[in-house]
């Protein structure tokens, strides 16, 4: 067995050899030289490591000349692809996370063709011929839109609770209820990013039940802040209680200790009028008397990511006069893309129809299942071998850690494997251009409407055809 391996490996074409064959060749007139060394060099080390790697008595690679030729083209066309890309999101989880949360406004990509490539009046007040600040292209209208007297942008809503807490309570006391010491995600938790602040957070009550009587008696000479935090990403329920906002604000008032309220991902819009669970809108934490309001650009809202932080004048200077606000500050594409989003707030209608999240939230079930029929009748009539067709009902999720017990009634295309395996129908779309992301349960493989575009059906449709005329696909691909 050894001699056949080293036999193998002798046959394995070098660079050299490769290099002056006619496909590579052609590819070097338009594709750089060094990507496609880069492709030869990986094709050539995982045909030596498939060699050395392979049991007695298996069949070995094919390292022929042309076969290997058509392995490195292939491999040249996927390393010639940008690793950030379209995916097409069929897992019905509308801001979804790991898919870019929430896609922006077509209002805002044209602002993006118009502005994005030309200077811009950024830091420049046009009025007075003098540097301005970044942040007046936004502040008016969240102003305008929220009623808060004054507003400032960061990268995203961790450094908006970030710069907050070390503005007003670094080196000071924060009071917290124990139920509301939340993870946002990817591991980010509330007592960490507290602790990076320099804040001492002081937790009062119990997981379940905090009531005001919890916060008056931890009040000590440096307490500085009382923090709620919504509870965006779970849910207690039975013997629970927590404190609102209007009792808060009214107990920070008596000891002038200020509020800060993190809402997570904010809302602009109540969504109850549209048959959702009631979540508050940062209208609600601002009328209420909230003394600053955090929360997140790119969920909900529905545009770029970033954090909002609203609130009082005087505490708002203070945060902006923070030299974190230098490393935590949003660029021109970000300000450009928050403009745009929130200028179409001025019309609620208008914002529901627009906004990309708010649309797949609000879709009418009906309308979802008509977008279903139209992408079965566009997939048309396959051959049943590889799999199998049928639609039916199941629930969205609006995902980004928002109303976590919410289903949203949605229509979804099923396809269940026969000579395919469930595994390699997800691998086949993930695996298409562009992939298209799916969810796996109870073996059958499901493609959910509402978070499918209408731009996007034909291109399902295509993907799904080829699928079914599959007799084979091909290995799965190894990681670059």
């Amino acid at each position: 067995m050894e001699d056949t391996k080293n036999v193998m490996f002798r046959q394995i074409p070098s660079v050299d050899e490769l290099l002056v064959t006619s496909g590579i060749k052609s590819m070097l007139s338009t594709i750089p030289r060094a990507l496609i060394l880069r492709a030869i060099r990986q094709i050539l080390d995982e045909l030596r490591e498939e060699i050395r790697k392979a049991p007695v008595g298996d069949e070995m690679p094919d390292v022929g000349l042309s076969t290997v030729v058509d392995q490195i083209t292939r491999r040249v066309s996927i390393l010639s692809q940008p690793s950030l890309r379209q995916v097409i999101n069929a897992t019905g989880v509308i801001v979804h996370t790991n898919l870019g949360r929430s896609p922006v406004p077509k209002r805002v990509i044209s602002a993006f063709n118009s502005l994005a490539g030309c200077y811009s009046n950024l830091e420049y007040n046009l009025n007075t011929g003098k540097r301005g600040s970044r942040y007046v292209h936004v502040q008016d209208i969240l102003r305008e839109l929220t009623g808060a007297e004054d507003a400032l942008v960061v990268n995203n809503n961790a450094a908006a609770v970030l710069i907050a807490l070390d503005t007003i309570a670094k080196g000071k006391e924060v009071v917290i209820s124990r139920g509301q010491l939340v993870e946002i995600g990817g591991s980010f938790r509330m007592p960490d990013v507290m602790r990076k602040s320099g804040a001492k957070m002081f937790e009062v009550g119990t997981t379940n039940k905090t009531t005001i009587r919890d916060y008056e008696a931890a009040i000590v000479s440096d307490t500085a802040l009382f923090l709620k935090v919504h509870m965006s990403n779970f849910q207690i329920v039975g013997f629970a209680q927590e404190v609102s906002l209007e009792e808060l604000v009214g107990l920070g008032r008596k000891y002038s200790i200020p509020v800060m309220e993190d809402l997570g991902s904010g809302c602009l819009i109540d969504l109850s009028r549209y048959g959702l669970k009631k979540e508050p809108t940062v209208q609600d934490s601002v009328e209420k008397g909230a003394d600053i309001i955090t929360f997140s650009g790119d969920k909900m809202l529905g545009g770029p990511q970033c954090g909002i932080i609203l609130g009082k004048k005087d505490i708002i200077s203070k945060i902006k006069a923070n030299q974190l606000n230098r490393a935590l500050r949003v660029d021109k594409l970000t300000l450009i893309a928050l403009q745009e989003t929130l200028s179409i707030y001025r019309d609620e209608e208008k914002a529901i129809r627009q906004i990309p999240t708010l649309r797949m939230i609000c879709q009418s079930y009906p309308s979802v299942c008509r977008k279903a029929e139209r992408l079965r009748g566009l997939i048309g009539k396959i051959d049943t071998s590889n799999f199998v067709i049928s639609l039916s009902d199941g629930f969205s999720q609006v995902g980004g850690g928002a109303l976590p017990l919410e289903g949203i009634k949605s229509r979804l295309l099923c396809l269940s494997p026969r000579r395919l395996s469930a595994s390699r129908i997800v691998e086949f779309l993930r695996s298409y251009d562009p992939p298209v992301v799916v969810r796996l349960e109870k073996n059958n493989v499901l493609l959910d409407l509402r978070t499918i575009q209408e731009k996007e059906v034909k291109i399902v449709a295509a993907a799904i055809q080829k699928m079914s005329t599959k007799n084979r696909l091909l290995p799965k691909q190894k990681s670059l």
